[in-house]
């Protein structure tokens, strides 16, 4: 769903990998290559004399105490036999750490096969895991929640209106009073049940071996929020043809939605986490915010009277919570 974001990543020479894994027992290094696509963190495979190894080295401002968080999650999963490569921890007995200012962890290397057409069954088996993840996570709180962004209208808030200033244009504060009008409309009980949701199911970040699911990767996204809020970025209602640059070449008045794909998604996902009665009803709140988020990231983009996120929420607006809700659930 969410475009894949490109950031300008640090060059790390094999002398500085050298001086990261002095600290590790993973053997000799021999050979060094750097990832080129499917994350907007610095990632660096390594090939030694006991394996191979995924460097994560943290961009973005990233800070140490979020990347605690993304450890600690996946220790948790890993523990739980949740299908993610293993944080590998260092001769202090620590799982991550800090090199030139920068934080970085290191990751089991795991085989298998980037799909980014994947076929029906590989689909049901990213949704079934994803479900499993919700399960594993209802609740999961860690001591680090508080450095990361968690999905909700108070981010929105904080983010949409520093994001208006830094840019300091009529158009972008413009773009902030209608962002603020339809946030405020949103309607998320505190009922709504909370967890660890993954919010990036880029092709990269989704592992197949012998067409069966192997690993989810990348949590560098991920979250403390609405459960539901991952099964709004798997559900895509709106046309494949609607899309960030081709939006344009429809009215407001075409008809952009088709919900049978929606359906399907739905419907699997409840084969391994039923959603409660709330969860359904506000499910259409949990997709809006979705496109608040994405709106984030890209509010640079298009101008203020009309732009894509904009004509997604006033889509959904003349849809409306109850059609909403009867087209995704029946």
């Amino acid at each position: 769903k969410r475009e894949h974001m490109v950031a300008v990543k640090s060059t790390l020479e094999k002398s500085d990998v050298e001086q990261i894994l002095a600290h590790y027992n993973v053997g000799v290094i021999e050979r060094v290559k750097a990832f080129t696509t499917g994350t907007v963190q610095t990632n660096i495979l390594l090939y030694t004399t006991r394996g191979r190894f995924v460097l994560r080295y943290y961009e973005r401002n990233r800070s140490f105490n979020s990347v605690l968080f993304e450890v600690n999650l996946i220790k948790y999963l890993k523990h739980k036999n949740y299908p993610c490569p293993a944080v590998v921890g260092n001769t202090h007995g620590k799982f991550a750490a800090c090199y030139k200012d920068k934080p970085y962890a290191l990751f089991e290397f795991l085989e298998g096969t980037h799909v980014q057409h994947p076929n029906e069954r590989q689909k049901q088996q990213l949704i079934q895991k994803v479900a499993e993840l919700q399960n594993l996570t209802r609740n999961y709180r860690s001591a680090y929640t508080q450095y990361r962004w968690n999905y909700g209208i108070e981010l929105c808030e904080t983010l949409v209106g520093d994001t208006a200033n830094t840019i300091a244009t009529a158009n972008a504060q413009e773009k902030l009073t209608w962002y603020r009008h339809e946030l405020s409309k949103l309607v998320l009980p505190a009922s709504l049940p909370k967890g660890i949701c993954h919010c990036d199911f880029h092709f990269s970040n989704v592992l197949f071996k012998d067409n069966t699911f192997h690993a989810l990767l990348d949590y560098d996204d991920a979250n403390y929020t609405f459960l539901t809020f991952d099964l709004g970025y798997l559900i895509e209602p709106f046309i494949p043809m609607f899309r960030w640059d081709t939006w344009r070449n429809f009215t407001s008045h075409d008809e952009v939605f088709n919900f049978a794909d929606a359906q399907k998604i739905v419907s699997e996902y409840q084969k391994n986490r039923t959603l409660n009665s709330t969860e359904k009803k506000y499910f259409f709140d949990v997709y809006k915010l979705g496109i608040f988020i994405d709106c984030l990231w890209f509010f640079k983009r298009g101008d203020a009277h009309d732009f894509y996120e904009k004509r997604k929420i006033e889509y959904l607006n003349g849809l409306g919570r109850e059609t909403f809700y009867y087209q995704v659930f029946g």
